[in-house]
């Protein structure tokens, strides 16, 4: 999967030429997959569909590109689970400072708080922007059978995986079927960096309404990415309210994108070890 990392071998002017150009391009494709039986009735649907998807693909890397162009990002490095992301605090050219506050410190999977009543799936570190309104959450758990039925996480799709991690994330004691009524999931692909499988989705989550929160408000905004490692899936979720998902979704696409597992040192504590052991 190629990074927003890129921007910083082209020119500004050079990328919004080639964003106004792809979406020029874009556009036309869309208009021709919509009247192509009109003119080339052989063409295959499937390959329209799939330069398609490829086209809206980059266009939105490109555009995630010049939104977060001018970001200051920080790393965050979990010894105990293996992994590190990183995330914003600052648009300099903005004089913006994110207020992140660490809400949950890295810790052990048997001692992590549950995010269902099986105790399944469980948050093992978070960081909010109450201010902002910005969650940042890792969570690990196992694969949800009734969606990744296969022990061959090759032959797992996005929209399989992305299942399975909502099923499991809701604190109201109910069906899985019923936890994901509550998400909407927008798109879900997947791509291997350094020999290791990671899905990628974007979805929807609705909130309960309140007497404040005007119906736009409603809805959070996701980006998640999912690893798998010795059974357990490892998922790092970035979310803010849908109204600010045009300033802070490239940022947060950015976080989600930097999300890697790392290999296990000394400091490693795997999630089947002492599974229900909260001390």
């Amino acid at each position: 999967m190629l990074q927003c990392c890129f921007k910083t071998h082209f020119p500004k002017r050079v990328m919004e030429k080639g964003f106004a150009a792809l979406g020029s391009f874009f556009f036309a494709l869309h208009t021709f997959s919509i009247f192509r039986y009109m003119f080339i009735p052989s063409l295959p649907l499937s390959l329209v569909h799939l330069v398609h998807d490829e086209m809206t693909y980059y266009v939105k890397l490109i555009a995630g590109c010049l939104a977060a162009e001018d970001v200051r990002m920080t790393s965050l490095v979990d010894e105990i689970n293996a992994y590190t992301y990183s995330y914003p605090v600052e648009l300099p050219s903005k004089k913006f400072l994110f207020k992140w506050v660490e809400s949950r410190k890295p810790e052990r999977y048997s001692s992590a708080a549950p995010l269902s009543p099986d105790a399944r799936l469980r948050i093992v570190s978070e960081r909010v922007d109450i201010v902002d309104n910005l969650i940042i959450s890792v969570s690990i758990g196992p694969p949800n059978v009734q969606f990744l039925k296969s022990k061959d996480k090759k032959t797992w799709a996005a929209k399989d995986v992305a299942d399975s991690v909502l099923s499991d994330k809701s604190a109201l004691r109910v069906t899985s079927s019923q936890r994901m009524s509550e998400s909407s999931v927008l798109d879900a692909h997947a791509s291997e960096i350094d020999g290791e499988l990671y899905w990628y989705y974007e979805y929807l989550v609705r909130k309960s309404p309140t007497k404040s929160a005007q119906e736009a408000n409603l809805y959070r905004h996701y980006v998640a990415s999912t690893a798998e490692r010795e059974g357990y899936l490892y998922s790092l979720s970035a979310s803010t309210l849908s109204k600010e998902w045009t300033k802070m979704g490239p940022l947060l696409e950015q976080t989600v994108a930097s999300f890697r597992l790392l290999p296990p040192t000394d400091n490693y504590v795997p999630p089947y070890k002492d599974p229900w052991r909260f001390w």
